[in-house]
Parts: C-alpha cells; sequence; structure tokens
C-alpha cells in the first residue's frame, strides 16, 4: 500500500464541480495561480498542461522555475531569448528544448532576421541552430533537429531558381522535420510552401502528442504484463519530470503513469524530489495532483527504502539521450535508482522518443555530461544551505548503463530491451538523423 494524502477525498483546490482539464494560463507577463482552461481545440483528452504556446511570429513558454506557486508565460522573439530561457532551466525536457529552439527561429525569420542574400540566411540559421545546440549539450532533440534543419536549408539553397525569400519562408514557421516541397526542380513557391509548412507545424503538434499517448499506452501494457500478470494495480516509481511540461503534451514516463491510471491499474505512483532543482517536487507532483492522480512525494535518498517496503512494481524513468547500445543519459539520480530496481529485482524502463535516440554514438562513455553551477547547490530560492567554501559537483545527469535497463527502452515504436534497440530503429532512426 503507497503511503499517499487522499486526494479525491478533499475538495477540489480550484472548487466543487470543477474538473481539471487542459490549462490555458495568463496573458504573456501575467503572474498568477495556475488555472483550469479549455485549451483551445485540442480537447481534455489531448492536452493537460501548456508549457508553449506558438503562433506564427509569437512564441511564449511558462517559467517553470516559478511552479508550483506561480504562473508567467514568457515571450521569446528571439533566438538569443530562446538560448536564455533554455540554459536557465525556464523550459526544460529534451521534446522541449527542440521546439522552442527551433520555434525561436521561426520568430527572428517571420521578423526578418537573416540575409541580405541566399548565402547570408543559410548561415544564419546554421549558425542560430549550432548557438541553441549549446545551450545545453546533453539532451540529443536540439542536436538533432539543428542537425536536420541545417542539412536542409543548405539542400534548398542548392536547388535550382532558389531565392532568399523561398528559402526563408520555407523555415519561417520552423519545424523539426520540414515537409519537402514535391517539385524536383525549380523555384519554391511561396504561398503554396507556406500552406503546407504551417499544416505540417500544425500536424507535428498533434503527432508529438500521438507519439507520447503511444509511449504510454505500449509502456504501460508491458509493466503489466510484466509486473503484474495476474491482475491487479501497480506501484511505480519515477524520477524528475517526464510530463506535459517537458513535452508537447502527455508526457514519457510519466505517459506511461498516465495510461495506467486511465486504465485503473495505478495504485500509486512514488515521484524523487529530484534535488537541486527539485523537478520531481515542483513539476511532477504539481501534474499528479492537477490530473488527480494518487502519488507520494519522497526525497531521493528514499527511493531503495521505498522499493523495499513499499512493493514498488517497476521505475519509469525518461532520456535525455539513448545511444547505440542502451546506454542511457537522464537527470542525474536516474544511476542510483537503476542499481536500486535491479538489486530488488524491480524491472526498470526508460520512456523516450525515438527522436532521443543517438545511434552516432555507441556507448554512454561519449555523452557530454552537462555540469550545471554550484550555487544550484548551495543555495535555495537565493539562500545559502550550505557551509560558505564548500567544494561543490553538480553535473545535471548522470548515465545509466544499458545491462540496468532491465523492463525495457519505450518508445512510440515499441518497446525494446537494449540490445534490441539499434536493430529496432534502423528503419526510422538513421545515423544522420530521422528519415524524412
Amino acid at each position: 500500500m503507497c503511503a499517499r494524502s487522499s486526494f479525491r477525498e478533499r475538495s477540489h483546490p480550484w472548487g466543487p464541480g470543477l474538473a481539471p482539464c487542459a490549462l490555458s494560463g495568463p496573458a504573456s507577463g501575467a503572474r498568477g495561480q495556475l488555472s483550469p482552461g479549455s485549451g483551445g481545440d485540442r480537447g481534455c483528452n489531448s492536452m493537460t498542461l501548456e508549457a508553449i504556446r506558438y503562433s506564427r511570429g509569437s512564441l511564449q513558454i511558462l517559467d517553470q522555475l516559478l511552479l508550483p506557486q506561480q504562473s508567467h508565460y514568457e515571450a521569446v522573439g528571439s533566438v538569443r531569448q530562446a538560448w536564455e530561457a533554455i540554459r536557465a532551466m525556464k523550459v526544460r525536457g529534451a521534446p522541449a528544448i527542440a521546439l522552442v529552439g527551433c520555434l525561436s527561429l521561426a520568430v527572428e525569420l517571420q521578423a526578418g532576421a537573416g540575409g541580405p542574400g541566399l548565402a547570408a540566411l543559410v548561415a544564419f540559421v546554421r549558425d542560430a541552430l549550432s548557438f541553441l545546440v549549446t545551450a545545453r549539450p546533453t539532451a540529443v532533440n536540439m542536436a538533432r533537429a539543428a542537425r536536420d534543419l541545417a542539412d536542409l536549408a543548405a539542400q534548398e539553397a542548392e536547388r535550382e531558381g532558389a531565392t532568399e525569400e523561398a528559402v526563408r519562408e520555407r523555415y519561417s514557421p520552423c519545424s523539426l522535420t520540414p515537409t519537402r516541397v514535391p517539385s524536383a526542380s525549380g523555384p519554391l513557391h511561396t504561398p503554396f510552401l507556406q500552406t503546407r509548412v504551417i499544416r505540417w507545424t500544425e500536424d507535428m503538434l498533434a503527432k508529438d502528442l500521438r507519439d507520447n499517448r503511444s509511449i504510454g499506452d505500449l509502456g504501460a501494457h508491458h509493466l503489466l504484463e510484466r509486473a503484474a500478470p495476474q491482475g491487479g494495480k501497480v506501484i511505480v516509481l519515477t524520477h524528475c519530470n517526464t510530463g506535459a511540461l517537458a513535452t508537447a503534451g502527455y508526457g514519457t514516463a510519466l505517459g506511461v503513469i498516465r495510461s495506467l491510471h486511465s486504465l485503473g491499474r495505478l495504485e500509486c505512483a512514488f515521484c524523487t524530489e529530484t534535488r537541486p532543482y527539485n523537478q520531481g517536487a515542483r513539476l511532477t507532483a504539481f501534474e499528479f495532483v492537477y490530473e488527480q492522480i494518487p502519488a507520494t512525494l519522497i526525497a531521493d535518498s528514499m527511493a531503495a527504502a521505498a522499493m523495499a517496503h513499499y512493493g514498488v512494481s517497476a521505475v519509469v524513468v525518461g532520456a535525455d539521450r539513448v545511444v547505440a547500445n542502451g546506454d542511457t543519459a537522464n537527470k542525474v539520480g536516474t544511476y542510483q535508482l537503476a542499481i536500486a530496481a535491479k538489486h530488488h529485482g524491480i524491472p526498470f524502463y526508460v520512456a523516450a522518443p525515438s527522436s532521443s535516440c543517438d545511434l552516432h554514438l555507441k556507448t554512454g562513455q561519449e555523452i557530454i555530461i552537462e555540469e550545471r553551477p554550484g550555487q544550484e547547490l548551495t543555495h535555495v530560492n537565493g539562500v545559502r544551505i550550505a557551509a560558505p567554501g564548500i567544494g561543490v559537483w553538480n553535473p545535471a545527469f548522470d548515465v545509466t548503463p544499458h545491462d540496468l535497463i532491465t523492463g525495457g527502452i519505450i518508445t512510440e515504436l515499441g518497446v525494446f530491451a537494449p540490445a534490441e534497440l539499434r536493430a529496432a530503429l534502423g528503419a526510422t532512426v538513421t545515423l544522420d538523423g530521422p528519415q524524412k
């Protein structure tokens, strides 16, 4: 039995009879408590919290450093502002980082940045993307998007009859894998291309949600077959935040937990606080409470005890980069969870889209691990909690060896053992990135 307070027995935080659905936060620059909203035409079943707001020429992000106390949507009008927001972790999560980075470039291009001239425009796109990758280099999604967009920009520039206006329009709304124009030769036609790219951008958001739902559903069913083959409910432990706030919606590892809850098979979830930035305590706990998913918050140091004393059925975490042999970089603290899970005979799962899989790298030893400022560990909300003068080591991620991923790697394409990953994704993810 999971130790938890009963959310269902308490009054709803937004008043009786008001069911939480998609959040629609205050206007840009406004601050206040998060409150339920209509969520536009995405509907209750498609979106929960809205971390990114984008319309052509406009980008806003929910400042996640202020959650759960305040809701503040911050306008991002340039690549520089996006880099700063990503670096400061106002937006975080590998999929969300790539989305915000690319969309910030879209906003700049829409405003007329780059050029004059075709070569200068292509160079601007390439340099902007390369700069965005440096904000947080461990997550592969931004690097993959940068590589693909830069390559495609160069290819379009070499097309017969290409012009600066055509290439600018090609990338103005921005996408992670832009739609190719059917014509094999001749100039790009701006009105046609504009319509195609806008439609693709809308499809991209829908596809991201579909992929996350696939991850959730595939992972939930695989986990139940492994951990509860005779039926009954399961207890799942997760780390950091991998939900709607880290993606375009629904989430990856948190998506698995959502799917288990929807199936009526979740007893409860344990979420770690995830020091030093407390993404679990601030963000994952917020998502659990908001969606009325039974959950208990624990300190990072309590995870092994929870496994030993509360019958944890499985551990499910996200990933910032999964390499060819299945080694996985994720929020620091993941490695020790995998060790504890193996000791207790608990299946350990990694949930990540195929876009987070980097087949360029053979093993986790090749992954660049970002190190964050020491002040993030020695201070909380600007108040020093550590002894002055103490040394600090503050890596943002650690690498979990593939042999500790005993449950499998959950993607939108299926659940694979680490040894199966490269072959399983070979038809979709190549060494040059996703096939177009």
